[in-house]
C-alpha cells in the first residue's frame, strides 16, 4: 500500500484553529445572552445605531488608545463599527468616491490581492495604479509623480460632464480626487513596515491631491520581537503610528486653516485576525466627520450597523481583558515561535540556494508572512506550480499580488509569499525543505539547458 504524503499549505493567509480563542466567545456570548442590560438598554438582537454598538466603541476607543500610547486619547466620536475591514472597504467606496470624479485608485504593489476586486466592483476597472515599495515602504516620489500626471491629464481633458460626479452631494460625505490603498505595517503579503518618515510624507502628498489614505491596520497588534535573549517575545504598544494618527496630529491635522474637517486618511481594523475570520466584525477610525459620513452608508442606514450581536460578544471580551490576554498570551507567542521556525528553515535551506528575505533582520516583526525573491532565472509561478505537482506543497507566487490591470508596473515574478499562521508548525521547516528541493531541480535543470 502506497503512502500518501501530506499537503503542506503554505499559501493559506488563515490562523490555525489552535490559536481561535473558542472559549473566550463562548463565556463572551453566555454573557451577552445573561445580562438583561444587554437585550434591554442596549438589545444587541435589534438594529444598532448606524456607527456601531456604543459599548465596543467605548472599549475600541480605550483599547487603541492605550495601544497607540504615543498618541492623544482617541475620541469615541472617531470609531465606526463595521462588518471586519473587506466590507468596509467596499462601504468606504460607496460613501467616499466617485468612478466619474475619482480619477485614480494608487495600490502599493504588491497588494492584498482581493483589494483589487473590491475597487474595481466599485467602479474603477482599469483605473488601478501600482506603487512599488522600497526598504522604507510605499513610493511616495513615484505616487506623488503619478497623482500629478494624472490631475494634468484630467486638466487637458476636463468638460462639465467628466469633472462632475455622478454621486449627489451629500452634507455628511465628500468626494476625494484620488484613493491610495496600502497595509502599512507586517504588510499582507510583503510583511514590510512603512517607516515613519514615508507615512508622515504620504499625508503630504494625499493633502496636496486631495487623496484619501485607505489603510488596512489588522495586524498591527500581531507583533514580537525577535531578539532570542528576550524573556518575553510580545509587546503591549504600537512600534509606530498609523498613518490616521499622523494624519490628525501634523501641522494642524484636519482643523488646520483651510481643511474641511474629514481629514485625508482612514484606518480599516478588524477582529478576523485576532479573534477570528467568522467574527466580520471591526471598526473604521477617521476624523468624527469622516466616521459620521461613513456610518450614514445606505448598507447601514438600512440595517444599523453591522454585526451588532457580534460586536456585543467582542465588547465583552476588550472590556475584560480575555481578548488583550489572548493577543499578548496566545497569539504572539505561537506567530513569533512559528516565524522563527520558520525563518530558521529559509535560513538554512533557501539562502545557500539564492533565495532572499527583504528587510530581514528585523528586531520587531509581526503579522502573517514571510516574503522571498528566488534568484534568477527562476520564475514564482513554475516554482509554484512544481512545488504542488512535485512535493504537494502550497505556496502563493507573488504575481498573485499584482495590482489589477497595472501587472507590468511592478516585477513580482520572482517573489513568493509563504505564510506561517495556518500550517501546524511541526510542518513548517519540511515545507521549506521541500520548497528547497524544487529550487535544486530547477536550477539544475536550468544549467543542463
Amino acid at each position: 500500500m502506497s503512502h500518501v504524503r501530506q499537503i503542506i499549505n503554505l499559501a493559506k493567509g488563515h490562523p490555525n484553529p489552535s490559536l481561535l480563542p473558542v472559549n473566550h466567545v463562548r463565556a463572551a456570548s453566555v454573557t451577552a445572552f445573561s445580562d438583561p442590560e444587554i437585550f434591554t438598554a442596549q438589545s444587541s438582537l435589534l438594529y444598532a445605531p448606524d456607527d456601531g454598538y456604543r459599548p465596543l466603541k467605548e472599549n475600541v476607543k480605550a483599547w487603541l488608545s492605550r495601544f497607540y500610547s504615543d498618541s492623544p486619547q482617541i475620541g469615541a466620536d472617531r470609531i465606526c463599527i463595521t462588518g471586519g475591514a473587506s466590507q468596509n472597504l467596499a462601504c468606504v467606496l460607496q460613501v467616499f468616491s466617485d468612478p466619474t470624479y475619482t480619477r485614480n485608485v494608487w495600490m502599493v504593489a504588491p497588494t492584498y490581492f482581493h483589494a483589487s476586486r473590491i475597487f474595481e466592483d466599485n467602479g474603477f476597472y482599469k483605473r488601478l495604479r501600482a506603487v512599488a515599495e522600497d526598504e522604507q515602504g510605499l513610493d511616495v516620489e513615484y505616487l506623488e509623480r503619478g497623482l500629478r500626471a494624472s490631475d494634468e491629464q484630467a486638466a487637458r481633458q476636463a468638460s462639465p460632464t467628466s469633472i462632475s460626479p455622478s454621486k449627489p452631494p451629500r452634507p455628511y460625505s465628500k468626494i476625494y480626487r484620488h484613493l491610495i490603498y496600502a497595509v502599512p505595517t507586517f504588510s499582507n503579503p510583503s510583511s514590510m513596515t512603512m517607516s515613519r518618515l514615508r507615512r508622515e510624507q504620504l499625508v503630504r502628498v494625499a493633502r496636496s491631491y486631495d487623496a484619501l489614505v485607505i489603510t488596512d491596520d489588522v495586524y498591527d497588534q500581531l507583533l514580537w520581537s525577535t531578539d532570542p535573549d528576550a524573556s518575553h517575545t510580545g509587546i503591549e504598544r504600537a512600534i509606530l503610528p498609523r498613518v490616521v494618527d499622523i494624519d490628525r496630529d501634523l501641522e494642524g491635522g484636519p482643523g488646520r486653516k483651510g481643511a474641511d474637517g474629514f481629514g485625508n486618511s482612514v484606518s480599516n481594523g478588524s477582529f478576523s485576525k485576532i479573534v477570528g475570520p467568522g467574527c466580520r466584525t471591526g471598526w473604521a477610525e477617521g476624523t468624527p466627520r469622516f466616521a459620521w459620513g461613513l456610518s450614514q452608508c445606505g448598507s447601514s442606514k438600512s440595517g444599523g450597523a453591522p454585526s451588532q450581536l457580534v460586536a456585543a460578544f467582542m465588547a465583552h471580551m476588550l472590556q475584560s481583558g480575555t481578548l488583550q490576554d489572548h493577543i499578548s498570551q496566545v497569539l504572539q507567542p505561537a506567530y513569533a515561535r512559528r516565524y522563527k521556525i520558520l525563518v530558521s528553515a529559509v535560513e538554512k535551506h533557501l539562502i545557500p540556494l539564492g533565495v532572499t528575505l527583504p528587510q530581514n533582520p528585523r528586531q520587531i516583526m509581526g503579522g502573517y508572512f514571510a516574503w522571498l525573491k528566488l534568484p534568477e532565472p527562476l520564475h514564482a509561478p513554475e516554482i509554484a506550480v512544481a512545488a504542488q505537482q512535485d512535493e504537494d506543497l502550497l505556496i502563493a507566487p507573488g504575481s498573485a499580488s499584482a495590482v489589477w490591470g497595472d501587472e507590468a508596473a511592478v516585477d513580482l515574478s520572482r517573489n513568493i509569499r509563504l505564510c506561517f499562521s495556518w500550517e501546524d508548525e511541526n510542518n513548517l521547516t519540511e515545507g521549506i525543505a521541500r520548497l528547497a528541493r524544487v529550487i535544486v531541480k530547477r536550477q539544475i535543470a536550468n544549467d543542463q539547458e
